[in-house]
């Protein structure tokens, strides 16, 4: 294992340190609970927005703490769901007492703890709500869900809630946006190498140098079928007809893209990715409105790729839109 850490155990909590020393202007950190959350936090009269998951996947969730998304974020082990504590510990320190909307991934350790954690606060008389990501088409189950995984989607719903709390919304349309974007969004990702977790020090699985894995996780769980690799081409177009058939589009339908990158992925690759997918957008009609190309929900440093399409609206584009300043998304500055 080749990694640039000191100790494996040290890591998170160093990488935390990193962030605080780099981005005083956006955001604070605390320890024992680790949590990241805005500098400016609490915000009276606005609901705290909160997400949070293994580390492993920057910039989600730390770096998308700051205006326009989201309030603090709860950062687990590597690879390993936050506790209760830290998002009872991160809601009380962001609440500005108009309620508080945690955004979930579908994994089964980070559903069950922010329940648990919904629970706590809302025995406080909190009020609390939640939005589920279950956008990866790949797999109905997986080693990590009852359901549909949360991956690239996670990006655009925060960033949509997070713009429509700025604005002030009550907390029950916060929650509707939010699911009326998680109902638009599909993805949908593909690797060629493995990662490895600090705390393992031998990569997650093997693939021949000849091999991809289709419709894979975001933890390196196990995706479709293991394929014999094939031309950038001709695995945009499987990746692509796997979302459209999750999706119903029509001609001159708006959407946002998200080519992302797990890690380990040069940028020249994403963009000869986009080109096609741009391609094939073209040829069914649909109008490009706005895109993301690089690394926004990562896999440690896994090779590979995940597509993620956002049907959109004139609700959707507005929210979208709006302005956004955090460590790893920012426009209308």
């Amino acid at each position: 294992m080749k990694k640039l850490i000191n100790k494996p155990e040290n890591a998170v909590k160093e990488m935390l340190e990193g962030i605080a020393s780099v981005n005083k202007d956006l955001v604070l950190v605390n320890f024992a609970p680790n949590f990241i959350y805005r500098k400016d936090a609490p915000n009276k009269g606005k609901v705290a927005v909160i997400s949070g998951g293994g580390s492993g996947h920057e910039p989600l969730h730390g770096g998308y703490v700051g205006l326009g998304m989201l309030d603090a974020a709860c950062p687990g082990d590597v690879f390993t769901s936050p506790t209760p504590d830290q998002m009872y510990e991160a809601a009380k320190r962001v609440n500005g007492d108009a309620g508080i909307l945690f955004i979930v991934k579908n994994y089964t350790g980070d559903v069950m703890n922010f329940d648990m954690a919904k629970d706590m606060l809302r025995a406080e008389g909190l009020a609390v709500e939640s939005v589920l990501v279950n956008d990866d088409v790949a797999v109905e189950n997986s080693t990590y869900t009852a359901g549909r995984r949360g991956v690239g989607g996670t990006v655009f719903v925060e960033k949509i809630v997070g713009a429509a709390a700025e604005e002030k919304k009550p907390l029950s349309m916060l929650k509707e946006i939010g699911e009326k974007a998680v109902e638009n969004v599909k993805s949908i990702g593909i690797a060629f190498t493995s990662c490895t977790v600090p705390a393992a020090g031998k990569p997650t699985f093997t693939l021949s140098d000849d091999e991809f894995e289709f419709g894979i996780g975001i933890h390196g769980e196990p995706g479709r079928e293991r394929l014999k690799l094939k031309p950038a081409d001709k695995i945009v177009d499987m990746m692509m007809e796997a979302i459209f058939k999750n999706i119903s589009m029509k001609p001159n339908d708006e959407v946002a893209l998200l080519i992302n990158g797990m890690g380990g992925t040069p940028l020249m690759e994403l963009y000869v990715a986009a080109r096609k997918v741009n391609e094939i957008l073209t040829s069914r009609q649909l109008v490009l409105y706005k895109y993301l190309v690089g690394n926004y929900i990562t896999s440690l440093e896994m090779q590979g790729l995940s597509i993620t399409l956002l049907k959109l609206d004139s609700e959707l584009k507005h929210y979208l839109d709006a302005k956004v300043h955090t460590a790893g998304l920012r426009w209308g500055i």
